[in-house]
């Protein structure tokens, strides 16, 4: 049974006819002035979108809005379940016998109204990454009626008949719905469109998105693999198929013993390592592979090109590799020359900027380019692929730098905030564009505004949060030492597991 979880949080989340044009869009700004879906602050020029969240308070659940009020009261005790974040639609379960693991559900607007009820049962369709960070899938929902499962949209709209036993998903697959139907499985888009007709036995994913194609069991019982269109890729003749794959290459078990294959079933490589580990971005043909647990690189040929010697060992990009050797990571060459010395606890590359982020033992990152020179130290705060830049706290200090290590100001980070963060004399406060203080330098620590206009301010060990305008909404009360993160919505601060996205209040 899919239920809320429950969460114990400490006391403390717009002539005639140019008349009539300039009428109707006249009344459908007011329509949307009034809906709150778009609300703008004319004296800052801040437009922020309406969003809604899950709220708790006093054991109980309910809705808020981005101006942080009261939707659906806190009165569920399982969790409420909005799958998208910018429609009004609730899913609130009740009624919940957890012996038979019966329960009901239903779905409510933001007037707190009943909606889809030609349904006995409306779920959202959770999915989870490798990290299991959690997410709905987009603009979807299963329903349920006389015992059978389809498909309808956030507006109500039909989108698959409810004719099936199960809908689920493949994990960590988007818009790859898993149908059943007389025993058998196939799969479905977010708009209801059969990609894979219900003719297998079973359908998981071959790589991370649904386009990559799906490894299938068939009525023999053995593996193949299809693409998105059900064309075969490789024939139902193996015991196991793994993810591994690239260059129309494929890492399958037969006769219990791995091997890689090409497309039409062509072996291509048999021996010489105990598992492929990763198929190589090289157009030459080249795998990762492991050989008394110890990782190296080979040609599809068998040719080494580097010795199994590595704890661990990762392609970033063409003949680029990080490696863990006597449980150090350093960076290497095709031909094993080191780029940096073994003398960090992990390093991970950001394929977009095309840097690398190391940390060392006391958890302080350095900042290597693509030439692999340290280009800032500090520890690493935020990294964000979709305003181009990173947060460093350096010293006592936070920085911004863009992909290409110059350093930014905060106004030039978030060009639509109304305060921005400043310090004197050891404390905290707020200043607008032009360095005006708004805020004065009250507190000991402080959030950056939000996307809502809300930034978080400590005091004497509490947090409390104020507008957009500067003015306290909540004065500091809140102990949240060991939030990861510190958010506010009004009143409301963001719960502990950031992943399920709740805010709480006293």
């Amino acid at each position: 049974m899919d239920r809320g979880r429950r969460y114990e949080e400490p006391q403390l989340n717009i002539k005639k006819v140019f008349a009539v044009i300039v009428a109707i869009i006249v009344v459908i700004m007011f329509i949307f002035i009034i809906k709150g879906i778009i609300s703008k602050d004319k004296d800052k020029g801040k437009i922020v979108s309406e969003d809604y969240f899950v709220s708790f308070q006093n054991n109980k659940w309910g809705v808020i809005n981005s101006r942080g009020e009261n939707l659906i009261d806190p009165s569920y005790a399982e969790m409420i379940v909005i799958p998208n974040s910018k429609k009004d639609v609730f899913i609130c379960t009740y009624e919940v016998n957890y012996e038979t693991e019966e329960y009901k559900t239903k779905v409510l607007n933001s007037k707190n109204e009943e909606i889809f009820t030609n349904y006995q049962k409306i779920e959202a369709i959770p999915n989870s990454d490798e990290g299991n960070n959690l997410w709905y899938e987009d603009n979807v929902l299963k329903v349920e009626k006389e015992g059978k499962y389809g498909l309808i949209d956030l507006n109500g709209k039909g989108l698959l008949n409810t004719e099936y036993e199960e809908i689920s998903v493949i994990k960590g697959i988007k818009s790859a719905i898993k149908i059943k139907k007389d025993g058998k499985y196939g799969v479905v888009n977010n708009e209801g469109k059969v990609i894979l007709k219900p003719q297998y036995k079973e359908i998981t994913n071959l790589g991370k998105d649904n386009k990559s194609g799906f490894i299938i069991k068939a009525e023999n019982g053995k593996y193949g693999i299809v693409d998105y269109s059900g064309n075969p890729i490789l024939n139902s003749n193996y015991d196991e198929i793994s993810n591994i794959y690239g260059n129309d290459m494929y890492v399958v078990k037969k006769e219990n013993k791995q091997i890689l294959v090409k497309k039409g079933d062509i072996e291509v490589l048999t021996k010489g390592f105990n598992e492929i580990k990763e198929i190589l971005k090289s157009p030459e043909g080249q795998v990762i592979y492991t050989r008394n647990n110890l990782y190296g690189v080979m040609k599809t040929t068998g040719e080494i090109l580097i010795e199994p010697t590595y704890e661990e060992l990762k392609e970033t990009k063409s003949g680029i590799f990080i490696v863990k050797l006597n449980g150090k990571y350093s960076i290497i060459d095709l031909e094993k020359n080191n780029k940096t010395e073994y003398k960090y606890v992990d390093i991970y590359y950001n394929e977009k900027a095309d840097l690398y982020i190391a940390s060392d033992e006391t958890f302080n990152n350095e900042i290597l380019d693509n030439t692999f020179t340290i280009r800032q130290t500090g520890i690493l705060i935020d990294e964000d692929e979709e305003k181009g830049f990173l947060k460093i706290k350096q010293g006592d200090e936070y920085k911004y730098y863009n992909y290409r290590f110059e350093e930014k100001a905060e106004k030039d980070i978030y060009q639509s905030s109304t305060l921005y963060i400043s310090k004197k004399d050891g404390k905290y406060g707020f200043v607008d564009k032009d360095g005006k203080v708004i805020v004065d330098y009250l507190y000991d620590d402080v959030t950056e505004q939000n996307v809502y206009g809300y930034a978080g301010i400590k005091k004497d060990g509490k947090w409390g949060s104020i507008d957009e305008k500067g003015n306290v909404i909540q004065e500091p009360i809140y102990i949240l030492d060991d939030y990861l993160k510190v958010d506010f919505i009004g009143r409301w601060h963001l719960g502990r597991d950031i992943n399920m996205n709740y805010y709480c209040q006293l």
